[in-house]
């Protein structure tokens, strides 16, 4: 079950960059179909996580009402256990997070479908369905939930492993929609505290060990759960640089101190490599790399700093190559050839890098 839950949808977003339509149709319906199928067995039919997988789907196959539909039904049907049920903050996570993915502007993001969702969240009570506004004095109440459920969180120990785990994700899932609503009813600001709040109170807490045993006195699997809120800050300032006028350096910071601490964290680097694009300086980008490769054994730092350079070359190609009459390059070229050589030849020399047959073909496609 949890195979199939992570595989077809990964299956329809390769559909999707691959922009194969045939595909993604044929993969859509078998992806549907195992999903209705399993959601009818008994067992299954309160399944949050399978429900969740639903809706996700018919998202990403663009129907986006049918999706409404489904996640409107999961939520009605979950019962009421508001911020203290980590799947019902998970899917009411996921839920908001699309919807505000369809926003154009933040003004305006305070009667908004995700403001709905998140705000009945804490409300302990039944889900009723969007209707075209949200209450002010709901708002206000929500905030203040949203603040004191936060706060126990953070001050809680854990008493198990099995807690540890249960508290991570739901630690997570709570910072994210309490930032994500702040992000819509207050501003980028607001949702920014709650995730440095939240990264300190995590960081103190990992820093807390007993001197006798070494176990950790504070919450949980702290190094997880930084991870993950990490990763939902960097995505929350990357969509708001997209709809609204933004500096870059705030993410660039928040990215370099994560891809420090977070080598192998492939979704980091994705965004570091997207916002480097805009830069017209790759030094600085290049030294970061660098220093990254010098300080981890992780092969991710290797892959994506290629993967930079070659988006640098095809970049100056496409500039050198155009056709229409003369062209003065504002790009120099400056031997990327030999350096993207240079980086396949130091990591295929790493411990890892020997033994990954992706980087080998990697590198014999690049010199083909």
């Amino acid at each position: 079950l949890k195979i199939c839950s992570v595989y077809f949808p990964l299956q329809v977003i390769q559909c999707l960059q691959a922009k194969k339509k045939k595909k993604l149709k044929v993969q859509g319906r078998k992806s549907k179909k195992l999903a209705k199928n399993f959601l009818k067995a008994p067992d299954n039919r309160n399944n949050l996580s399978l429900w969740k997988l639903y809706a996700y789907l018919e998202w990403l196959l663009g129907n986006t009402d049918d999706a409404r539909k489904v996640f409107d039904t999961a939520l009605c049907t979950a019962g009421t256990g508001g911020l203290k049920s980590a799947q019902l903050c998970s899917l009411s996570l996921l839920y908001a997070q699309l919807e505000v993915e369809l926003l154009e502007s933040i003004e305006g993001a305070v009667m908004s479908r995700a403001v709905h969702i998140l705000t009945k969240l804490t409300e302990n009570g039944p889900y009723v369905p969007y209707s075209g506004q949200v209450l002010s004095v709901n708002v206000l109440k929500a905030r203040k939930t949203y603040e004191h459920a936060l706060q126990d969180y953070l001050s809680q120990t854990p008493v198990s492993d099995q807690g540890q785990v249960n508290d991570t994700d739901q630690l997570v899932n709570l910072v994210g929609c309490y930032a994500l609503f702040q992000y819509l009813t207050v501003g980028i600001d607001a949702a920014v505290l709650i995730y440095t709040q939240a990264s300190e109170k995590l960081e103190a807490s990992g820093s807390q060990k007993c001197e006798s045993t070494g176990e950790n006195l504070g919450i949980l699997n702290f190094p997880t759960a930084l991870e993950a809120v990490t990763l939902l800050h960097t995505n929350l300032l990357r969509f708001h640089m997209k709809i609204s006028v933004y500096p870059l350096n705030p993410l660039r910071e928040a990215l370099t101190e994560a891809l420090k601490r977070y080598p192998s964290n492939q979704s980091l680097w994705r965004s570091y490599i997207h916002i480097q694009r805009k830069s017209h300086s790759a030094s600085k980008a290049r030294r970061f790399f660098d220093s990254v490769t010098r300080s981890t054994n992780s092969l991710e730092p290797w892959l994506f700093a290629i993967q930079a350079e070659q988006m640098r070359k095809k970049l100056t190609e496409k500039v050198q190559r155009a056709d229409v009459g003369e062209i003065h390059c504002t790009i120099p070229e400056t031997g990327l050839t030999n350096r993207i050589v240079a980086l396949f030849e130091h990591a295929v020399q790493s411990e890892n890098g020997t033994h990954c047959p992706l980087l080998w073909r990697m590198y014999l496609n690049f010199l083909v």
